[in-house]
């Protein structure tokens, strides 16, 4: 048997029910907008430290008296992209490419330091720079390359920083 209730106890039970079953689809769609929200955010905030600091390379004289470093030349990229030398020493970079059609340059604009360099890398070609450094501080190194109604490959990140100390 079924027990009744009175028709305005029926109605608050009714409308409880509907309230609570409202509370939880509110709670559960808020939960699910806050995992979407903060675990993408949580993933980005511990990857970016990593990608600041794995490149930097910290160039050792030679016993020839040399600074010397391979840097790989690839679509968009150098690696290591993250150069720190020492003032007055001469810097020797070894650039070989690792592309197969596209043709990059390796600029590194600074005449009031001692360097200035514009030297182009063919696709598949290994080129050796020289400079020395007479300056202290923080330069941009880049590929100024560009096709006609596209970005610069700079524009597209490749470049990076040269610091001298």
């Amino acid at each position: 048997m079924k027990k009744r209730l009175p028709p305005d106890r029926a109605e608050s039970a009714v409308e409880v029910g509907s309230a609570s079953s409202a509370n939880e689809k509110e709670l559960l769609s808020m939960k699910t907008i806050l995992r979407f929200l903060f675990v993408p955010v949580l993933v980005i905030a511990a990857w970016i430290p990593l990608g600041w600091a794995a490149d930097e390379v910290v160039l050792v004289t030679d016993a020839d008296g040399v600074q010397r470093v391979t840097m790989t030349v690839d679509s968009y990229s150098y690696k290591p992209d993250h150069l720190v030398v020492r003032t007055g020493i001469p810097v020797e970079l070894i650039l070989v490419s690792q592309t197969t059609f596209t043709p990059h340059n390796f600029v590194l604009k600074q005449p009031d330091a001692g360097m200035v360099v514009n030297e182009d890398i063919g696709p598949g070609d290994t080129v050796k720079v020289r400079f020395t450094p007479s300056k202290p501080g923080v330069f941009a190194f880049y590929c100024d390359k560009k096709l006609l109604f596209f970005k610069s490959h700079r524009e597209k990140g490749m470049e990076g920083v040269l610091k001298v100390q």
